[in-house]
């Protein structure tokens, strides 16, 4: 089909000079200086005439998008619902309403009664372009419901308190918040963080109900700029722990959940490269760190002396311990095994000796669900695989026997006999074999003439994880193979690998990405040219990169809020995220090699004059993570640069941030979009 002009940003002069090295950025002015007021008239009227633009292309295929869209629909349940769980005296589940774009929060008491309405969702986000509920915490007696709303999509939170017992709420309403919400023993007020001017929690406070929250005592300052500040509670809800770090360093303070005023309790001080977390079962703390071994260990001490370590649970070279949950009669262990996921329980009396709960499949991912209980002898478990629906298990730890309680319903249909997945592994450039999750349909011909849909993230240490996506199956039955790379940056298999795609070895993970695609060519799972590619936010940056290095591969790219300004925004310690930032990919700021290091695969510093594949590229004018300029300027400079006539699409939604639209379907139709752009771009369907 013939397309439309796209337009222009105009460049204006810009450079400056660090380490010697002079940067030249004529796209610079789309950054507004008033930001995160976006007011500048030039900057926005050139958001809006890409948006503009973004219509007219997807007009013609608006007959594709909405057949997928209803497709994705008409297999998810409308009025889904959660399975309830047990807290105290009262059963607690969420669920739509058939159509409802947010959900409602419910509860029932466990001896028998009506059903109550703590939170109504849809009612909150009445009117509104954009709703997401942050934290959520009912009092321990049950009588009042805390949580708090962005209305934006810039993550500004505001605080709200609910009189379950009435129905009314308090006039206590802070705004600014950015953490959990935790009550205190007595459930005379809560521990929760604000979020200073830079959008960094650097403190926790305490409001006490019915007080003015400007009065809310500050119970703990963190000075370090690039650390931040979360509060929680152990599992016995005894203690809150106010926790502060950045990407490779933690401390806790502890305070009994009893008197929030008292001492804090030091677990460790901050050491350089040493995390942990902690939970505590009566008078011994659980400590799970890496302090010896990127594996991680576990490792106890008693609360009298925090800082006397004694290692229970050993780090393994092929076990890498994830997490740590202490029940009254046993504690769980979490982690990875070849990059799948672990679940085990141990026995105080006999604590090395983990049973592990046994899957059924090959490739999935499993993990704790909501056990909010101490005294729990039934732990709710999640389970799902690339072929398998999400399920909901029951898993009796004394029977050591697994229930279904829930499989995902599909109103569709789906029938799994259709499809296949493997586990692959695939040699990087330097002989790293590198996992993959590939799922195809039964029939599938590995003779390179079908199209494959590749998924990545590799960054902070984030795995993705082999789970089940409804909305994926209308490119399977389309032909497609859909697989995902467990590229280093992530830490699919342990934190090595995660450091292995970091800081001065970050280029492995944009190595890894296209040595699986030519792996992938290799076996014949596709060609060149037939690869359609996606990631968001870090992902996006790998979009970037492989973009500007081997762009003859992809047929089409997905680049969602693409993190591709890289060399710009580490050098801007204004920003809400920069100063944590500089443990995952340098501080060009003060070291010349950072700065050269990061400006050599900065995907926006590196765009040149070549033949591109199709971008879709999305940002969120609220989004204070990946700010609005950088996939408007990543997409600025590809226009005015690329030497193709292939489609680039840039798509700002104005009135939301990171995540996108936040209403289930709006959210569903964007993807719809995304995956109409494939299918047009790869020849399948039109």
């Amino acid at each position: 089909m013939s397309l439309p002009v796209p337009p222009r940003a105009q460049t204006r002069p810009h450079r400056f000079t660090r380490h010697g090295i002079t940067i030249e950025d004529p796209w610079a002015w789309l950054k507004d200086a008033g930001y995160p007021d976006v007011t500048d008239k030039d900057v926005l009227a050139y958001l809006e005439a890409e948006n503009a633009y973004f219509e007219a292309v997807m007009a013609p295929l608006k007959p594709l998008t909405d057949r997928i869209n209803a497709e994705m629909r008409a297999r998810i349940k409308e009025d889904e619902e959660t399975v309830p769980q047990k807290d105290g005296d009262w059963l607690y589940w969420t669920g739509f309403d058939l159509g409802g774009q947010y959900r409602k929060w419910w509860r029932r008491p466990v001896a028998g009664g009506p059903d109550e309405l703590l939170l109504d969702e849809p009612a909150l986000a009445q009117g509104k372009e954009y709703f997401r509920l942050g934290a959520f915490a009912v009092s321990n007696d049950g009588t009042k419901l805390a949580y708090a709303i962005d209305d934006s999509g810039a993550e500004r939170f505001e605080i709200r308190v609910k009189d379950i017992v009435t129905g009314e709420h308090l006039p206590d309403v802070i705004p600014g918040m950015l953490s959990d919400i935790v009550w205190t023993a007595d459930d005379a007020g809560f521990l929760y963080g604000l979020a200073n001017k830079e959008w960094r929690t650097d403190n926790a406070r305490f409001h006490r109900l019915g007080t003015d929250p400007a009065d809310d005592v500050e119970l703990y300052h963190e000075d370090d700029e690039g650390y931040r500040v979360a509060v929680s509670e152990t599992s016995d809800r005894k203690w809150i722990m106010i926790a502060t770090g950045d990407h490779v360093t933690s401390e806790v303070r502890l305070l009994p959940a009893n008197d929030p005023f008292a001492a804090p309790i030091m677990v460790a001080p901050r050491l350089a490269g040493r995390e942990y977390d902690v939970d505590a079962h009566g008078d011994t703390l659980f400590i799970h760190t890496n302090d010896t071994d990127p594996m991680w260990r576990l490792v106890t001490a008693p609360i009298s002396a925090p800082g006397e370590w004694t290692e229970l649970i050993a780090p393994s070279p092929s076990f890498y311990m994830t997490g740590v949950e202490c029940y009254r009669d046993f504690f769980v262990v979490e982690g990875r095994e070849d990059g799948l996921d672990q679940i085990a329980i141990h026995r105080y009396d006999a604590p090395t000796q983990g049973r592990r709960i046994a899957f059924p499949e090959e490739s999935y991912t499993a993990g704790l669900g909501d056990n909010p209980e101490y005294d729990q002898t039934v732990l709710r478990l999640g389970y799902e695989s690339m072929v398998t629906p999400g399920t909901v298990y029951d898993y009796d730890v004394a029977a050591d026997e697994l229930t279904v309680l829930k499989v995902q319903e599909i109103p569709s249909g789906y029938d799994g006999t259709k499809y296949r997945t493997e586990r692959l592994k695939i040699a990087a450039r330097d002989g790293t074999m590198v996992p993959v999750s590939i799922v195809f349909p039964a029939d599938f011909p590995k003779d390179g003439s079908r199209p494959l849909y590749l998924y990545s993230y590799g960054a902070y240490g984030h795995a993705i994880a082999p789970g089940f996506s409804t909305g994926r199956l209308s490119l399977l039955d389309r032909g497609f193979a859909y697989a995902i790379a467990h590229i280093r940056g992530g830490d699919d298999l342990g934190q090595q690998w995660y450091r292995d795609g970091k800081l001065e070895k970050r280029t492995n993970t944009f190595n890894d990405f296209v040595d699986v695609a030519k792996g992938l060519i290799a076996q014949g799972w596709t060609s060149a040219g037939r690869i359609a590619i996606a990631g968001r936010s870090a992902g996006g940056e790998l979009m970037g990169a492989v973009v500007n290095s081997d762009p003859e591969l992809w047929g089409a790219v997905i680049a969602d809020v693409p993190f591709v300004d890289v060399l710009n925004t580490m050098l801007d310690e204004t920003l809400p995220l920069t100063p944590g930032e500089w443990p995952e990919w340098g501080n060009p700021i003060i070291d010349k090699a950072a700065f050269e290091l990061i400006h050599s695969y900065s995907p926006y510093d590196q765009v040149k004059p070549q033949a591109y594949p199709p971008l879709f590229i999305s940002g969120g004018l609220n989004d204070p993570r990946v700010t609005y300029w950088e996939p408007a300027k990543w997409g600025a400079k590809l226009r005015a640069t690329k030497t193709d006539d292939n489609v680039l699409l840039l798509k700002t939604n104005m009135g939301a941030g990171h995540g996108g639209k936040s209403g289930r379907f709006d959210s569903l139709y964007e993807a719809a979009e995304e995956h109409a752009f494939v299918l047009w771009q790869l020849g399948v369907e039109q």
